[in-house]
């Protein structure tokens, strides 16, 4: 039980990968928030893992969403001592085809919405005094480029950058911030992204997904089961040394 007592909040928590480690995370002690958008989702995640965990809508695009987020967390579960950053989006276009509000969208959620979420709970780690742990999600394409890729791959290395200097700065607190740049795991969005390149590329659906599976090294597409060791391992004591580190966990897609 490598999290027992803990109070773990999880954004983009009601499915795919948030889920997974929601459910790993109350398996190993956790008390789990699944604070999603989409909140009947997450009031059935919730019910499914039992007791100890409990649902919250939020807009992390929105710093009031997040404020509203954090008070319940403090109201009805206690000062975090985890926080899983999955709330993402995707979306992909040619250069010629980019616009303002595509832009904004996906730095909204996946930049600025990672670093106002991270803004509210560390306040509530620093006041209890007991340091903590912050898990961002990041992707293989924050550590390269993708054609008609480029906005959602450079916010995702936004994320690898923001790691690196919230570790900096809060470690002297106690509180560790790392991050995980999953590969392609097999989740809802995944189905997006496939129907998204068959419209790029004019391939028919389901094409590009089985492409990028066979592509793997290891073999296979991910499943959000893969994730969540890594995101126990980063929430738990056993990684109290390890500082702004991002660990890829791909299936051997990028070695660094």
């Amino acid at each position: 039980m490598k999290l027992q007592g803990k109070i773990a909040v999880i954004t983009g928590g009601a499915r795919g990968i948030g889920r997974a480690i929601a459910e790993s995370y109350a398996k190993e002690g956790a008390r789990v928030v699944i604070a999603d958008l989409l909140l009947d989702e997450a009031k059935e995640t919730a019910r499914a893992i039992g007791p100890d965990a409990l649902a919250v809508a939020v807009d992390v695009s929105k710093r009031s969403s997040i404020a509203d987020m954090a008070r319940f967390v403090a109201e009805k579960a206690g000062p975090a001592n985890i926080l899983v950053n999955g709330a993402a989006i995707f979306n992909m276009a040619p250069l010629s085809e980019i616009s303002e509000e595509h832009f904004d969208r996906q730095f909204d959620i996946n930049v600025k919405g990672l670093l106002f979420t991270t803004q509210a709970i560390a306040a509530q780690m620093v006041a209890d005094g007991k340091g903590g742990k912050i898990i961002n999600f990041s992707s293989q394409a924050g550590r390269r480029g993708e054609p008609r890729v480029a906005v959602y791959c450079a916010s995702k290395a936004a994320v690898i950058s923001l790691t690196q200097s919230l570790a900096h700065e809060l470690i002297k607190q106690r509180i560790n911030v790392n991050a995980i740049a999953p590969g392609v795991i097999d989740t809802p969005m995944w189905d997006q992204v496939d129907a998204l390149f068959a419209k790029y590329e004019n391939r028919p659906l389901g094409e590009k997904k089985r492409l990028v599976g066979e592509a793997v090294p290891y073999g296979r597409m991910g499943v959000p089961g893969d994730i969540t060791g890594a995101a126990v391992f980063l929430a738990s004591a056993d990684s109290d040394y390890i500082v702004g580190q991002t660990l890829n966990v791909d299936g051997g897609n990028y070695m660094n």
